[in-house]
């Protein structure tokens, strides 16, 4: 009955889950695919994107789906605000960066503008920057329009809006983004950042960090 999560230290949608199972107390096995022989994951995950869930030998991947399934079979504590209007805006914030953002700026997209477009450095690190502009600017709206200014996205406690924001901001820090013009959402990361939960599924705390 136990749960293995297939997924690498630096990979904001396989963050997104670890966040949440944390937040549910859930209890998981750290599978690192780089650890795999080669071609497994993709017996495992014909996609071959992270993450993927596994459990009795049944496999689910994509991260929103694997969030979905968790907060099914899991439901308590809730990774979603009880009121319905705020619930739906937490789907909708999280929407916005895991299908709207994150397909545009994975690793796989800058590959790609470099390897096969002939993109230059600094032209993919231009993408890069333009794509969380623009999604940054309509995330920081959305949190600006709140009835109230939750110390978290939707809430006084984390949801599945909190779980998407904090992997992508530490790749926007990582590629080097001007979070300046994003105070709530800055405000919000920080807030998370004090939780063992975020902490615990950082990067830098997976078993398969480079170093450990």
């Amino acid at each position: 009955m136990s749960l293995k999560l297939y997924n690498r230290y630096q990979n904001s949608a396989g963050q997104r889950v670890r966040i949440v199972l944390n937040l549910k107390s859930i209890p998981y096995d750290y599978v690192a695919v780089d650890g795999l022989p080669p071609g497994r994951y993709l017996e495992i995950n014909p996609q071959g994107l992270m993450p993927a869930l596994e459990r009795d030998g049944r496999i689910v991947a994509q991260s929103q789906a694997i969030i979905e399934l968790l907060e099914e079979l899991y439901p308590n504590p809730s990774v979603l605000p009880q009121d319905p209007w705020l619930r739906a805006e937490a789907r909708s914030f999280a929407a916005l960066i895991s299908c709207d953002l994150h397909p545009v700026n994975n690793r796989r997209i800058q590959l790609y503008l470099a390897q096969e477009m002939g993109a230059s450095e600094a032209a993919v690190k231009a993408w890069y920057h333009h794509w969380v502009a623009t999604a940054y600017r309509s995330l920081e709206t959305m949190l600006a329009g709140r009835s109230v200014q939750f110390p978290y996205c939707y809430g006084e406690s984390p949801s599945v809006a909190d779980a998407a924001l904090v992997p992508q901001m530490d790749n926007a820090r990582r590629m080097g983004c001007d979070l300046a013009p994003y105070p709530r959402l800055v405000a919000v990361d920080a807030h998370c950042r004090k939780l063992t939960a975020f902490q615990q599924a950082a990067s830098e705390a997976q078993p398969d960090y480079p170093g450990r």
